[in-house]
C-alpha cells in the first residue's frame, strides 16, 4: 500500500533524529572515572608491604590523574621513598609491559633499595656491575631507559667520554639479554676502544649476532673494527645474493607462496649424496672421510661461493632451471671440515666443471676421489 506524504515526511523526520542522537552520543565526552587510590596502594604493596616505610592510611594524595600507572608511581613513593630516585627506575611502576614477572620483581627491589637509601651493590647488582658502574647507573643521563642507563653505566667504565658511552646506551647493545652479558660486555669495551655512531654500531650488532648464531663460542679478542666493517660488508653482500636466489627460485616455481619457509630448497638433481671413508692403512688423520653433497639452497650456495672464493652462486638459475646442479667436495675429520672442489654438473650427468679454492684445478689426489664418486653415481668427468 502507498504511503502518503504525511507518513514519508513522519519517516524522515525520524530517521533525522535518530542520526542526531547517534551522533551525540558518539561525540559526547564520557564520564571520567574517579581516581581508585584504594587501588594503587594495594598494587604498589603487594609483596612489599614489609618494607614500607610509612602506614598507608596516611597517604592523602591531591591527584586529579585516573592513570593507573601515575597514580601507583605516587603510591610507591608515598610507601617507600626516603630519598629522591632516577625516573629508570621508577619507570617500571608506570609501565612494565614486555617484562617478565622476574625482571619486574628485581627492578621494584631496585627502586625500593634505592628509594630507602639502600645499596644496591648489595642488594644484588653486583652480579652484573661494579660499585663504580651502580654509581654511574644511578647518576645517568635523564631520559634514558632502564637497560639504557645499565649499559651506559658498563660503558663508562671503559671510556671517560660520555658521548661515546651515549651511543652505545643507544644502540641495540641495549636491547640485549642481561643473560649474554660477558659477551655484550666485551663489544661495549671494543666500541669504547672504537667510537662509532648509534646506526654503525647497530649495524655491527646485527652481524655480531649472525656471528653468535653460527658460533656460540664467537669472541671480540684479537679483531679490529677494520676487519669486522669487511666481513660484515660481505655478510650484507651474502644476504643479498641469498635473496636474489630466493626471488630467481620463487619465480620459477609456481606453486610458491609466502608460507614456504624462505629457506625451502630446490629439486636439484636425482642423485644421492655420497660418502667415502679411506681404510685404517690408508686414512691421513683419525676419522677420515670425504663427502659430496649436492647444493640446494640458497644460502648453501652462497657459503660455498665465499668459502671457495669463486662465482659459483651465480649458478643459482641454472640450478633452479634443472639445467644444473652443483656438489661440493669435503674433507672430514673429527678436527675440521673443509671445502676441496666445487662440481657443476649439467643435466646429462656430465661433470662439465670442476674448481678448488680461488677456481684452482684439482689435485691428484682429490681427483682420484671424484673419480670413485662419478663411478658410484654414473657421473662422467671432464
Amino acid at each position: 500500500m502507498a504511503r502518503s506524504t504525511i507518513q514519508r515526511r513522519q519517516d524522515a523526520e525520524r530517521e533525522r533524529t535518530q542520526l542526531y542522537d547517534a551522533t551525540l552520543r558518539r561525540v559526547m565526552r564520557r564520564p571520567r572515572p574517579t581516581p581508585n587510590f584504594l587501588l594503587a596502594l594495594d598494587e604498589a604493596r603487594r609483596g612489599f608491604a614489609g618494607l614500607a616505610v610509612r602506614e598507608p592510611q596516611a597517604w592523602r594524595p591531591q591527584m586529579k590523574t585516573r592513570d593507573a600507572g601515575r597514580l601507583r608511581l605516587a603510591a610507591a613513593r608515598h610507601l617507600f621513598a626516603l630519598y629522591p630516585v632516577p625516573a629508570m627506575l621508577e619507570q617500571v611502576w608506570i609501565d612494565d609491559t614486555g617484562l617478565g614477572e622476574d625482571e619486574v620483581r628485581l627492578r621494584r627491589d631496585w627502586y625500593i633499595v634505592a628509594a630507602r637509601g639502600g645499596s644496591l651493590t648489595k642488594a644484588g647488582a653486583n652480579a652484573w656491575l661494579t660499585r663504580k658502574e651502580v654509581h654511574a647507573f644511578l647518576t645517568s643521563a635523564p631520559g634514558l631507559s632502564f637497560d639504557q642507563a645499565f649499559w651506559q653505566a658498563v660503558a663508562r667504565s671503559y671510556t671517560g667520554d660520555a658521548a661515546v658511552a651515549l651511543n652505545i646506551a643507544r644502540s641495540k647493545i641495549a636491547r640485549k639479554p642481561r643473560g649474554e652479558l660477558a659477551f655484550w660486555r666485551e663489544a661495549a669495551r671494543f666500541f669504547c676502544a672504537n667510537p662509532l655512531p648509534v646506526e654503525a654500531i647497530d649495524d655491527l650488532c646485527d652481524y655480531l649476532d649472525e656471528c653468535r648464531r653460527r658460533d656460540a663460542g664467537y669472541s671480540l679478542e684479537g679483531r679490529t673494527l677494520a676487519t669486522l666493517n669487511r666481513r660484515m660488508h660481505e655478510w650484507h653482500r651474502d644476504l643479498a645474493a641469498i635473496e636474489r636466489i630466493e626471488a630467481l627460485r620463487r619465480r620459477a616455481d609456481a606453486r610458491y607462496t609466502d608460507a614456504v619457509a624462505p629457506d625451502a630448497q630446490w629439486t636439484g638433481a636425482p642423485l644421492a649424496d655420497w660418502e667415502w671413508a679411506p681404510s685404517a692403512k690408508e686414512a691421513k688423520a683419525k676419522g677420515e672421510r670425504f663427502v659430496v653433497r649436492q647444493l640446494k639452497q640458497a644460502a648453501e650456495l652462497v657459503a660455498e661461493s665465499r668459502a671457495m672464493r669463486h662465482c659459483v652462486w651465480t649458478y643459482a638459475g641454472k640450478c633452479i632451471a634443472g639445467h644444473a646442479s652443483i656438489w661440493s667436495l669435503r674433507h672430514i675429520t673429527k678436527e675440521r671440515t673443509d671445502s676441496l672442489l666445487t662440481i657443476e654438473v649439467d643435466a646429462q650427468g656430465q661433470a662439465v666443471q670442476v674448481r678448488g679454492f680461488a677456481n684452482r684445478l684439482a689435485h691428484a689426489a682429490e681427483r682420484q676421489v671424484l673419480q670413485r664418486w662419478a663411478r658410484a653415481r654414473g657421473i662422467t668427468l671432464p
